[in-house]
């Protein structure tokens, strides 16, 4: 089983036919049973895909022309070389030999690939110094989102287009209804896991290293999840209480549905709704590992009739579909499969969505609006266009010492407190 050409099938699968990463790994980790291999491709995978720009500026100067659209495979391989080569602790002679016999049988490919990455590691330092000086290369970024970055938020372009090419660290959050921070960092202390407590999240721990969830203490009795620590805010910012019926929409996979019901166990209700029937299964496998209750629904957010009547919300969560681009450290595929053209139809989605979940809440109740983007079309340019048309619509300031105030709003830039990057904006039905 040679790991590198399945790597390349991997990739392929992403860079060709527009498949995410995560879905693509997934079905290769079907055939494979070492945890070792695994972890080498989802290493290697990730790897490239975090730095295809960079890398695919370096290929295209070292090819004395392009690879046809059927060779696909070869470029990945190329591709998986230079990463190689450049990023990971192998030594170049198994780099090479490795790569090259993961052609197989296109025999003219095995002297191409042989050749390319021999030359890279003779002429090494030219084609980085000329990768240094290409926008897109520099930064492995497509040049519209580098530019939307530097519009949107020009004093923190670097620090984001940096921090997106960061592996994220793991966050765990602690289940409030069974356990807190101070007591699950003494049961990690006793695993010899070292991690700290978030301050500003009663139950954030970020962890020093990433480990299995298995060897997390209580993992399978639903004493902790891993999510991100920005995620994990939305469950503070609803603020449910004892006796209130909420709405989660777009909920899948659930993580936001389970930090609600974990901070307030005496809900009337939680509806937990999403479009993608597919993706609910992993709400209900979230739910029942951590022994939460939720009446879960496939239903479009923008079109509430089809799935619910008569039914008014004392709070909602409309964690938005969205470009994205705050959590690409984690999604890196975001980067190659995203087009600036997706970012109208998206708008229109989050605005039908959100008038349509005000019609559903009760005069007095709360909407969070959540997404996992950095754009401001998709955020306070977003809120501010919501509260303009909705007289009985206000806004609730979020004061907190995490984040950016916003015109409308908070926003957390990529890596802000270790974070992914989100925005937030609660509104109240007068």
């Amino acid at each position: 089983m040679n790991l590198r050409y399945i790597t390349a099938g991997i990739l392929s699968s992403v860079i060709k036919d527009g498949q995410s990463l995560t879905t693509a790994l997934d079905h290769s980790f079907k055939v494979i049973d070492e945890a070792k291999d695994r972890a080498f491709i989802q290493a290697l995978s990730f790897g490239v895909i975090r730095q295809y720009h960079r890398l695919d500026f370096i290929l295209q100067q070292l090819l004395s022309k392009p690879l046809r659209n059927k060779d696909a495979d070869i470029k990945m391989l190329l591709l998986i070389g230079l990463y190689q080569l450049k990023y990971m602790r192998v030594k170049s002679h198994a780099a090479v030999s490795e790569t090259v016999t993961a052609a197989k049988k296109k025999s003219w490919a095995k002297s191409l690939i042989n050749g390319v990455l021999r030359e890279y590691i003779r002429e090494q330092d030219s084609f980085e110094e000329k990768a240094d000086h290409n926008q897109v290369a520099i930064n492995s970024h497509p040049q519209w989102l580098i530019d939307k970055i530097a519009t949107d938020w020009p004093e923190h372009r670097e620090q984001i287009l940096l921090e997106n090419n960061q592996q994220p660290p793991m966050v765990l959050r602690v289940n409030l209804a069974k356990t807190d921070q101070q007591a699950y960092l003494k049961l990690l202390a006793k695993q010899s896991i070292v991690a700290k407590a978030v301050v500003f999240c009663r139950s954030a721990i970020i962890l020093e290293q990433a480990v299995a969830v298995e060897k997390l203490p209580g993992f399978f009795d639903g004493l902790v999840s891993v999510q991100d620590t920005a995620a994990q805010l939305s469950a503070e910012l609803l603020d449910a209480q004892a006796g209130e019926s909420v709405l989660d929409l777009c909920a899948a996979p659930g993580g936001k549905t389970a930090a609600i019901l974990e901070a307030q166990p005496g809900l009337k209700s939680m509806l937990a709704v999403d479009i993608d029937e597919h993706r609910l299964t992993r709400v209900t496998e979230n739910l029942q590992r951590l022994k939460l209750q939720a009446d879960i629904r496939v239903g479009d957010a923008s079109k509430s009739e089809e799935w619910v009547e008569n039914q008014l919300f004392d709070r909602i969560l409309v964690d938005a579909p969205c470009s994205a681009l705050g959590v690409i450290r984690r999604h890196p595929d975001i980067k190659v499969l995203r087009r600036e053209s997706d970012l109208i139809e998206l708008q229109k989605i989050q605005q039908q969505i959100l008038i349509a979940a005000w019609n559903l809440l009760k005069p007095g109740g709360v909407l969070l609006y959540a997404t996992c983007s950095i754009l401001k079309q998709e955020n306070e340019k977003q809120i501010e266009a919501f509260l303009m048309a909705h007289g009985d619509a206000m806004e609730s300031v979020i004061d907190a010492d995490w984040g950016k105030k916003a015109t409308f709003g908070r926003q957390i830039l990529t890596g802000d407190g270790a974070m992914d990057g989100f925005y937030y904006a609660k509104l109240i039905k007068q």
